[in-house]
């Protein structure tokens, strides 16, 4: 199996963290992994607002029901749809902005640390709040928070792969 086959199979939602901060440098290395995404367009509608004040963090989590673990670190991942590759019937940021979170998850396997996705958008009332909490402007929408850290647990790898749900040729 290939090295980044098994980053991926690695990839788990860590729900346990130590204390450890997590290092300036890491997470802008895991953001530049997320502007590596692929993007509808090359429109690249996301942006990032990274916290690591302990405050915040809890400012955040108080706002976001699933997201009440002790990550030392958090990126939201918001969009901005006007930003999006628009083509009658619809706006591909969540793809776009979903694509960076991906990268992100993977990249941090890579680098030791762990994550989970935790959603925002489409709740309003969790946009909102997150808005808020944050300052995030009304043209951009917040889809997701990230919540990074050290690991204190461990989880095996796993693919999930069910042969159910593969369709050859056509459904």
């Amino acid at each position: 199996m290939s090295d980044i086959l098994e980053t991926i199979f690695k990839r788990r939602s860590i729900r346990s963290f130590t204390d450890q901060p997590v290092p300036r440098e890491m997470l802008v290395d895991l953001l530049k992994a997320a502007m590596a995404a692929p993007s509808a367009a090359n429109h690249r509608p996301w942006e990032f607002v990274v916290l690591t004040e302990p405050q915040i963090v809890a400012d955040l989590k108080d706002v976001l029901p699933y997201a009440k673990f002790n990550a030392p670190a958090v990126i939201v991942v918001s969009g901005r749809p006007e930003q999006g590759y628009t083509e009658s019937g619809g706006n591909y940021w969540v793809q776009d902005c979903s694509a960076a979170i991906e990268n992100m998850l993977i990249a941090a396997v890579g680098m030791g640390l762990g994550t989970v996705w935790t959603g925002i958008y489409p709740i309003q009332t969790r946009v909102a709040d997150v808005r808020r909490v944050l300052g995030i402007p009304e043209t951009a929408v917040p889809l997701a928070a990230v919540l990074v850290g050290y690991p204190a647990e461990a989880k095996p790898a796993r693919t999930q792969y069910n042969e159910a749900r593969v369709h050859w040729e056509q459904y």
